[in-house]
């Protein structure tokens, strides 16, 4: 397999944070097991990621589906005119991407205000 690229690895970190922020503010603790990383973004979580089966699994989509995406620069999700998770998988990224969007903004990461809009 390939190693991702930087951009690549970006986008994942993102994805990462958005889906780590959903997991613990909307599902029990009690259910969360660790999720194995990309080796090329591992090194960021040094505590690890744990999420519950379900966010584990969007994860695990989102990063297959970023490895195999075609286009290079990768365009934003909303301006993309591949879209690479099918419906069931893109309304479940939304939910996920408004609801950790506008809280990670809340505290205080300008950051991801700038990954909305670009």
């Amino acid at each position: 397999m390939e190693p991702f690229t930087k951009k690549q690895q970006h986008d994942l970190r993102v994805l990462i944070d958005f889906v780590r922020v959903y997991c613990h503010a909307r599902h029990d603790r009690a259910g969360r097991a660790p999720v194995e990383l990309p080796p090329e973004v591992a090194h960021r979580y040094r505590r690890g990621v744990e999420l519950c089966g379900e966010c584990a699994g969007l994860l695990a989509h989102g990063i297959a589906r970023r490895r195999k995406c075609p286009l290079d620069p990768k365009p934003s999700c909303k301006h993309c005119r591949i879209h690479c998770y099918g419906k069931e998988y893109r309304a479940r990224i939304r939910e996920v991407m408004g609801f950790s969007g506008r809280r990670m903004i809340m505290r205080g990461r300008f950051d991801y205000l700038w990954h909305y809009f670009f």
